[in-house]
């Protein structure tokens, strides 16, 4: 089967499945399993141009807006690859038009290919819904006894860390916020206030299921966290450590709870949050390994 992936983290499950040899053509932001972007073909151009990996974060945004503003989309189809590829699976999404592709523009695009491919969407908003987008593609692409031990085994990492934190009292549980962006300040939604609840934490910005929002810097003083994550969307963690400079300009920074006590931590948004693939898993025993370390010492 000949498969298109239009998301990194469908990239990453149809990998994981073992349908790497299938993939035909991926975005310019699949970049795991290492190496996948110098084997498979790039369908997909940013309105940012290569300059978007270099722009600050407050520059990003303003174009974004204005790109959308226009009633023009943040990313589009090389000419002609759709044609040439000719896929017969195509994954895609309808979550973030800012994230990937939106969806009605796949189902646009598409219509030039003979025969018309499968187009199916992932759009989970909880952990739950991205192991079942696993199931999905893997029954699509004809694994799917394959993608239900996988997603089995993903569960049953999420229950173990559950078992771990579910015997914690609420006064041991840290205040936490996720920041999703700097400039503007954006929460964390969606999956990531559930990764905070099942790592002993709770989330005092966002809501779990519910979409990522900009806020006002007041909204993050005001909520005093004793725990901060810097998780940028789109960035590894080493891009990410080198915008704390914004958060660390901001009035009131040094007085919040989480910095006095030090625990301001810098994650790899891109591996473990963002992307809504297997890694998320990882990334809830990253952040239950950081909130209560005496409880997950492995």
């Amino acid at each position: 089967m000949r498969i298109l992936s239009l998301l990194p983290s469908a990239t990453e499950i149809a990998c994981l499945l073992g349908l790497r040899e299938q993939l035909v053509g991926i975005t310019h932001e699949c970049d795991y399993p290492p190496g996948i972007e110098r084997e498979k073909a790039v369908v997909i151009e940013s309105c940012l141009g290569a300059e978007g990996k270099t722009l600050p974060q407050g520059e990003i945004d303003r174009r974004i807006r204005e790109t959308l503003a226009r009633g023009e989309g943040v990313y589009r189809f090389k000419p002609g690859l759709l044609e040439a590829l000719r896929p017969e699976l195509v994954l895609t999404q309808g979550l973030c038009d800012v994230c990937a592709v939106p969806r009605e523009h796949v189902l646009h695009s598409v219509q030039a290919i003979r025969p018309a491919p499968e187009v199916l969407s992932l759009d989970p908003t909880c952990l739950a819904e991205i192991l079942d987008d696993l199931r999905r593609v893997g029954a699509a692409a004809g694994v799917g006894a394959e993608a239900e031990r996988i997603a089995a085994a993903l569960q049953a990492r999420i229950d173990r860390v559950a078992a771990r934190t579910n015997v914690l009292p609420e006064a041991s549980r840290p205040r936490v916020a996720c920041l999703e962006w700097l400039d503007p300040i954006f929460y964390a939604g969606h999956w990531v206030p559930e990764q905070v609840a099942l790592a002993g934490g709770v989330d005092v910005l966002g809501k779990a299921g519910e979409v990522s929002r900009r806020i006002e810097w007041d909204a993050v003083l005001e909520a005093r966290p004793d725990v901060i994550f810097v998780m940028p969307c789109g960035y590894d963690e080493a891009k990410a450590r080198g915008e704390l400079g914004l958060l660390e300009s901001r009035p009131g920074w040094r007085e919040l709870p989480a910095v006095r006590a030090g625990r301001v931590h810098v994650l790899d948004a891109n591996a473990h949050f963002s992307r809504p693939g297997p890694r998320v898993v990882e990334g809830l025993e990253v952040m239950a390994r950081i909130l209560h370390p005496k409880l997950m010492p492995d």
